[in-house]
């Protein structure tokens, strides 16, 4: 079973590098068409004025390097197979068709198969009396005292130092002393709690639930060991431990590089940034670019941080602007913005008041539901789990409680409504107290201003449904309510109440409901059986008779 989205392996990174072109926002890629073993992207506005920048390497590490190829950064990219080097004749094509009187300046991730293809196309195109030079970018610092460093993300910190330099014009010799300046002073460590995917390969993954392996390849090669990863502050740490050891021990400044290794989210990279610049390495921070996806490693979960020492020069080419579709303009490290704001009252200050009619209707309509608890329950049990009884008596409570402490503003509508708002939605379970909330809000809040009784019922019921997304003939309370106020607006309330038993008998009938929990029932559980809460309006009408 494909655990990558594929059409066939043999085609995947031509298809992905098509896909790139087709979007690109500069719309300045275009691949050489020159043998269908050779892929090779460059740049469509390219006319050889300048020293040109080549990199590359095995696919499987998008953006990189395509998405990094414009103006300003790289002009070709030759891309091999997933993790493995592109032929020599592949690079030797992409130098000699990108490099004109300036020459060529090639950019290699420190790993044998890109050493040597790219070492010997170097010196091919050199024999073809072809300027060029080549740079080696080793990075990875999660092997202490390794001869071979690893080439990872830090890379993209190479290709924009000397794709900045070679844009001013520079000679080939002050574009590969630029570039060898950033790799002599770029740092990258990463750490993963599942290695990657290959394609066409299902099998597990070998790291272990709770561990992570530090300083693993970005081909998936096993890290250097395995720590806990329970606590992502203790990854970050131990992270910017190793990196913090690389640097001078002068109070420079750096740019800070938070880069995606293809499978985590979003809100995981906020929090990884969040540890990162609240690190004794952030103390030091002046730039940072991502957190984003720079160098992948497929689908890895996991990610890198690559820090470059700053100088002034290094600082200025970061900042300049390029034409590529991956480059994230570095933003200055700021404080973190708090701001401290008093709290929204979540309760509302109202002038209890009285009025024994209202008292009346009140201590009619709770009473009746706290009465009908069981048999609501009942109902519910057959088409629910049975607590539409207890949710709406627990609503009624409440406000006879607060009744009897002379508590609610009877003799000011508007007020009454927006009280019992608040307190149905604070203490009936599920959706139908913060539905009945909303009704009973909306209506306290135009009622302020028509002192229309039943129109503002109305407005609330328009409410309710709007965010609620019910309609009439949904087999909802709103299938007994809609009809009684229309009645009670054009006939008084004794036709409200023979439209609210119609409306609640209707839903017996209604075979398909379509909202609330009703809804994921079949037909023949619904058929005959009254929707509960259409059940309850119907006996706060009926108790006015």
């Amino acid at each position: 079973m494909n655990k990558l989205f594929i059409n066939n392996k043999d085609t995947l990174v031509d298809d992905s590098i098509e896909g790139a072109i087709y979007c690109n926002k500069f719309n300045n890629l275009t691949r050489l068409e020159i043998d269908p073993k050779i892929r090779v992207v460059c740049r469509n506005d390219w006319n050889k004025d300048k020293v040109a920048l080549v990199c590359g390497g095995g696919s499987g590490h998008e953006p990189a390097h395509v998405g990094f190829i414009g103006r300003g950064m790289l002009t070709a990219a030759v891309c091999g197979d997933v993790f493995a080097s592109p032929s020599v004749d592949a690079v030797l094509n992409a130098i000699v068709n990108v490099t004109g009187e300036k020459g060529c300046l090639v950019i290699v991730k420190n790993y044998t198969g890109d050493r040597l293809n790219f070492g010997l196309a170097c010196e091919k195109a050199k024999k073809m009396g072809y300027k060029v030079e080549m740079v080696i970018v080793d990075d990875d610092i999660s092997i202490e005292d390794n001869p071979q460093p690893r080439g990872i993300a830090g890379t993209v910190f190479v290709h924009k130092v000397a794709g900045h330099a070679a844009e001013q014009g520079k000679t080939l010799e002050d574009v590969k002393s630029a570039a060898l300046s950033a790799i002599q002073k770029v740092s990258s460590i990463g750490v993963a709690i599942t290695s990657c995917t290959l394609p066409g390969d299902s099998s597990q993954n070998r790291i272990a639930p709770g561990e992570a392996e530090l300083g693993l390849g970005i081909h998936g090669e096993p890290g250097v060991r395995n720590i806990d990863s329970s606590s992502c502050k203790y990854m970050v740490d131990t992270m910017v431990e190793q990196l913090y050891r690389t640097l001078s021990r002068n109070t420079s400044k750096v740019a800070v590089m938070i880069n995606n290794l293809g499978g985590v989210s979003p809100i995981e990279m906020g929090l990884i940034t969040k540890n990162v610049l609240e690190s004794k390495l952030g103390e030091r921070t002046a730039l940072i670019l991502g957190p984003s996806t720079f160098m992948t490693a497929l689908d890895m979960k996991g990610f890198s941080i690559s820090c470059l020492e700053l100088d002034m020069d290094l600082t200025h080419s970061l900042l300049s602007t390029v034409e590529a579709d991956a480059w994230i303009e570095p933003v200055q490290k700021t404080t973190l913005d708090k701001r401290t704001i008093s709290k929204v009252p979540s309760t509302l200050s109202v002038e209890p008041s009285e009025n024994a009619k209202i008292e009346n209707i009140v201590r009619i309509a709770a009473t009746t539901l706290v009465e009908a608890e069981n048999e609501l329950n009942a109902l519910d049990s057959l088409v629910g789990d049975g607590d539409t009884g207890t949710t709406f008596a627990a609503g009624a409570k409440k406000i006879l409680a607060e009744l009897e402490g002379n508590k609610l503003p009877l003799d000011d509508t508007g007020a009454l409504f927006s009280v019992i708002g608040e307190e149905l939605s604070t203490v009936m379970g599920g959706s139908s107290g913060v539905l009945l909330s909303i009704m009973f809000t909306a209506a306290g809040n135009h009622y302020n201003n028509s002192k229309n009784l039943v129109e503002s019922l109305q407005v609330g019921l328009k409410q309710m449904m709007a965010y609620g997304g019910a309609s009439l003939g949904d087999c909802t309370m709103i299938d007994a309510i809609h009809p009684a106020l229309e009645a009670w607006k054009n006939a008084g309330l004794e036709e409200a109440i023979i439209a609210v038993q119609k409306g609640a008998d209707s839903t017996a009938s209604m075979t398909q409901a379509k909202a609330g929990r009703s809804s994921y029932l079949n037909s023949e559980t619904l058929k005959g059986v009254k929707d509960p809460g259409s059940a309850a309006v119907e006996l706060v009408f009926l108790a006015f008779r």
